[in-house]
């Protein structure tokens, strides 16, 4: 798998694995877990997911699929600020 040198010298693959869509069905956690597996298994180790996945969901089912495993992986998210603010309804 091609890697890409971050500023601080680690090193990534330039292929990663999104989280989208994961986490909104229970019925489908178990698939979307061996999803993952699967492609870390593959060199796939970077994970993207974010709080406004799934409500949440997609990041329960990352903590799932890296248990035991997490210094394999390097995870991308991002913070919704808006959808924060509505649920805290900032201003």
């Amino acid at each position: 798998m091609r890697t890409v040198a971050l500023p601080d010298g680690k090193h990534v693959p330039v292929l990663g694995q999104g989280t989208w869509g994961m986490g909104e069905s229970k019925s489908a956690r178990a698939r979307e877990v061996a999803a993952l597996r699967l492609g870390i298994e593959l060199g796939m180790t970077l994970i993207d997911t974010a709080e406004m996945y799934g409500d949440g969901g997609a990041e329960k089912v990352v903590a799932d699929a890296i248990e035991g495993q997490r210094d394999r992986v390097f995870i991308v998210t991002r913070k919704n600020q808006t959808l924060g603010c509505l649920k805290l309804r900032c201003r």
